[in-house]
């Protein structure tokens, strides 16, 4: 009973949010001021952060705060993570600008909403353990690609560009960005060249100062100084509101929902596995463990308030989640800090945010693009083989020149037949007649068993499962002429499905109808448990702990 509770754990210890177990723990003012450093830092990180993904994703910068404060206060406040931020995220740039330029701004809030919902059913399912099992190449190649679309995205801004229309494509928007460049603005360049350089210089020199809050500062103060003609949040977006909208439902129609639904399911796939990664690499940091069905409720919950209020699709962010531990956070009060800190900076600085140059905010995106590419992990995948390059390779072309959705699902699927053409290989079987001992590497038969040449003894060794039966099954299937006994041995198996289980059927029929007794030794109960359904018991089968058992019983007339 005490192993099955443990197998089987309640709806509490799986969903209760990680604030209720740090404040359970003993909550004072040390933890608080803890917290609340560690929210300051991750606020000053997220604010130029939220704007410039939003605006990057087709929304208005002011949503990008409306996200980063309501999705990421509620994440916080309900997750399973004791450490992950929540906000919006650099991977949904992609497709969120395909919603918004399909189903416009209505659409998305609506997409995002659903998302919502069924994010909350996939934890409520307690699906969140499956989502971990994307293949780690699959993983990077999307990030990657990713990368390689936004850092595409900002090229406009980055130059000044002036575009009628700008192709989502990447070739196509490669050509028109090319078509454009007669169009350059040397001001523009120029400080998104400057926002990358003190960026990285701060990084270098002084890696705990907010470099991305400070270049996109200097740069709006030049902007301010010296009327740059260059496009800014003020012209652009006239500006961001000093105060949080009034939640609303979003507006929809059936026919909205059923269109939306592919990229409600596509937002959801991937903010699961963005806000698992995360928590997971806040695992990796701290040491602790997060809950994952827990976690994705919250996540739910994140996205539909952020909805109910105007903002895009909230995920946990790997960059600000780890900027959280690292500033030394005791627990989820600080990522609700950082939400309170955000729409306070909102509230007092809402007209300084005009001054900033868009190419500043398209500067900052041209660093996260580079930091989201994995290279050492790129590396070692290119190293270990051909079949992890091949998964790294199809999911970043995919994510690149056609859509993030059939790229994780192809590599997905390419993952999983390399998983089984690999399993397959390490499932294997000997021919033990005769016997031999364990410790006569030699192949000397052994002295103190019985020798009939009546007798066959097969040891299966790996998992018997779909992608190992053919090649086992042929070899089992050759029942040699005279054979009386034949033993199939299942200790060294540790798995055994029904295609596994339905192949020994077979064979058992063969061997009934030739007069040969089966038997199965060495079964575990679970696996003895599919051979019994699948109709393996006397006169097809009989079974014996050890093959030494079953060939004495086997010469046994009563066995016969």
């Amino acid at each position: 009973m005490m192993q099955q509770a443990r197998a089987n754990p309640g709806f509490a210890p799986l969903f209760t949010p990680k604030l209720v177990t740090v404040l359970r723990e003993g909550y004072g003012a040390g933890q608080l001021r803890a917290d609340a450093l560690a929210g300051l830092t991750v606020a000053i990180v997220a604010l130029p952060l939220s704007m410039a993904i939003a605006i990057a994703s087709g929304a208005t910068p002011a949503q990008g705060l409306y996200t980063a404060i309501v999705g990421g206060f509620l994440v916080s406040a309900l997750g399973g993570s004791r450490f992950q931020i929540g906000g919006p995220a650099g991977a949904f740039i992609v497709l969120v600008a395909g919603i918004v330029a399909q189903f416009g701004m209505t659409g998305l809030i609506l997409a995002t909403f659903m998302s919502g919902m069924m994010l909350v059913a996939i934890g409520l399912l307690r699906l969140g353990t499956f989502i971990k099992f994307i293949p780690f190449p699959v993983t990077v190649g999307f990030t990657a690609g990713i990368a390689v679309i936004i850092f595409a995205s900002q090229l406009k801004e980055i130059f000044g560009l002036t575009l009628a229309h700008e192709p989502g494509a990447l070739i196509e928007k490669l050509g028109a960005l090319w078509a454009a460049r007669v169009t350059v603005t040397p001001a523009a360049l120029a400080l998104a060249l400057g926002t990358v350089a003190v960026i990285l210089g701060l990084k270098r020199l002084r890696p705990h100062w907010p470099g991305m809050l400070i270049a996109v500062a200097l740069a709006a103060g030049v902007t301010a100084l010296t009327g740059a003609e260059v496009a800014t949040i003020g012209s652009k977006f006239g500006g961001i509101p000093s105060s949080l909208p009034a939640p609303a439902l979003p507006q929809f129609s059936w026919s909205q929902v059923v269109a939306l639904l592919p990229s409600a399911v596509s937002l959801t796939l991937l903010g699961a596995i963005e806000s698992l990664l995360s928590a997971v690499v806040a695992d990796g940091m701290s040491g602790r463990r997060h809950r994952s069905n827990c976690e994705l409720v919250a996540q739910g919950v994140a996205n539909m308030g952020s909805a109910l209020f105007g903002g895009i699709c909230v995920t946990g962010t790997i960059a600000r989640t780890a900027t959280n531990v690292r500033a030394g956070a005791h627990g989820p009060v600080a990522g609700m800090l950082h939400a309170l800190f955000l729409l306070g900076f909102m509230l007092v600085a809402a007209p300084l945010a005009s001054y900033i140059p868009l190419a500043a905010l398209a500067g900052v995106l041209a660093v996260v693009s580079w930091n989201m590419v994995e290279k050492p992990a790129i590396a070692i995948l290119l190293r270990s083989g051909w079949g992890e390059a091949a998964v790294l390779a199809v999911t970043f072309g995919l994510t690149v020149f056609r859509d993030l959705t059939e790229a994780i699902v192809t590599g997905l699927a390419l993952g999983s037949v390399l998983f089984i053409q690999r399993m397959s290989q390490a499932t294997g079987i000997q021919d033990q007649t005769p016997l031999v001992a364990p410790d006569r590497p030699d192949g000397e038969a052994r002295p103190d068993v019985p020798q009939p040449h009546d007798v066959l003894v097969y040891r299966i060794s790996g998992a018997l499962f779909f992608g190992a039966t053919a090649s086992i099954g042929s070899v089992l299937d050759n029942i040699q002429d005279g054979a009386r006994v034949l033993v199939v041995d299942f200790s060294a198996v540790p798995f055994l499905d029904s295609t596994g289980a339905n192949m020994i059927e077979g064979l058992a029929h063969k061997a009934h109808r030739r007069g040969v007794q089966l038997w199965l030794t060495g079964a575990r109960r679970d696996i003895r448990r599919v051979l019994l359904t699948h109709g393996l018991r006397r006169p097809l089968a009989r079974y014996a702990a050890t093959v030494e058992d079953a060939l004495h019983r086997g010469n046994d007339k009563e066995a016969a």
